[in-house]
């Protein structure tokens, strides 16, 4: 029997140290008030995160497609002038080659200089009809000749003949001027209208990625907020559930004389409530340590909410700065481009003038020497 009984002992000894760590457990659960706290959104913050990134991947994405655009640009006006340069540097060679591969015998100056002309010549003058005597003869002098009305008829035609195709080249050269001027104006206005185009473009995306921002940001703190009050009206509610359980329930209520054991040696733990005084201000300071540090708590969520809208203010306003600071350089590029391709054109115009000026300053006094050689044999 005394076996038994000390069996039975060491049961009820282990029960009763089982329960006491469980009700320490539950006491630890009750009383900490970190482990009720809920903590920050994680997934929130991951997708602000994916989604700053995507922004960041597509704005690079755009910079890097305007960047292209202005150096495709570039490559094709450098092409143009190397082509325009390449035509200039064949028409001179062609000249230079013609000049060089040129011989003495068809020139037409070359009866002046020529060295048989002593042995080829024949009598001064063989008839008033002979073809050889000119003016520099000496031999037939004006209102001499037979002829002299048809003569002076044709010369007269043929003059009027020359000036005619000089105004008519000049007019031809005056208007494939204009066409060039022209194209190129149209292509000039198509390119900016290409760049003020692009600009719009990406001035509406800035201002569409700002609106989805300031939207996402406005619902995403309506959210937080409400989030909050349903956190706080929780919380509240639980508290309250668990004050009136903790008061109606048997842990307070019970009556001090069921904790007895029926053998009257020991004490019931789930049953017994007698504190001493000591007991229950240790508790009573707990509490108030735990409503301190609760009070700490939600004073340091207050200043992190404060703090993470002050960031998002001033980030809100370093996006309104650089947008500003873009804005500024792109009208600055665009203002350097005007002027170069102001500059560039200024040059073209003036080269080409200069190009028409001696090509026509030379053409005419050449077709003016042959037509008056020929007319006057």
């Amino acid at each position: 029997m005394s076996g038994l009984g000390q069996l039975r002992e060491q049961r009820e000894a282990a029960a009763v140290q089982r329960r006491r760590q469980q009700e320490l457990l539950r006491r630890d659960r009750f009383f900490n008030a970190r482990l009720r706290t809920i903590g920050i959104d994680k997934d929130a913050l991951d997708v602000q995160v994916k989604e700053r990134k995507l922004q960041e991947a597509i704005e690079k994405a755009r910079d890097e497609k305007f960047a292209n655009d202005m150096k495709r640009n570039d490559r094709l006006m450098c092409l143009l002038e190397d082509q325009q340069k390449n035509e200039i540097k064949d028409m001179n060679k062609a000249l230079r080659e013609f000049q060089k591969n040129q011989t003495p015998e068809t020139r037409r100056e070359f009866d002046l200089n020529d060295p048989e002309a002593l042995k080829k010549d024949r009598p001064a003058r063989v008839s008033d009809t002979d073809p050889r005597c000119t003016i520099s003869s000496m031999q037939k002098f004006a209102g001499e000749d037979l002829n002299y009305k048809q003569r002076m008829k044709f010369q007269k035609e043929q003059l009027r003949e020359w000036s005619l195709q000089q105004q008519k080249d000049w007019k031809n050269a005056l208007a494939d001027q204009k066409l060039a001027d022209d194209l190129y104006d149209k292509y000039r206005i198509k390119m900016d209208q290409k760049i003020m185009e692009e600009q719009r473009k990406e001035e509406e995306s800035m201002r569409a990625v700002c609106t989805a921002t300031k939207d996402f940001n406005r619902i995403q703190a309506a959210e937080l907020a409400y989030k909050k009050e349903l956190d706080k009206s929780q919380t509240l509610r639980e508290n309250m559930d668990e004050i009136t359980s903790l008061i109606r329930g048997d842990f307070l209520s019970e009556n001090p004389d069921q904790a007895l054991s029926p053998q009257g040696d020991r004490v019931l733990v789930d049953r017994w409530k007698g504190m001493s005084q000591e007991q229950l201000m240790a508790i009573r300071h707990c509490q108030k340590e735990q409503v301190l540090e609760k009070l700490r708590t939600k004073e340091q969520e207050r200043r992190r909410d404060a703090e993470w809208d002050r960031q998002r203010v001033q980030a809100a306003r370093a996006q309104l700065l650089l947008e500003r600071e873009q804005q500024r350089q792109r009208r600055e590029q665009r203002r350097d481009l005007d002027f170069m391709n102001s500059e560039l054109s200024q040059e073209q115009r003036a080269k080409n003038i200069y190009l028409k000026e001696e090509e026509y300053s030379n053409i005419p006094t050449a077709q003016y020497y042959a037509q008056f050689n020929t007319s006057t044999r």
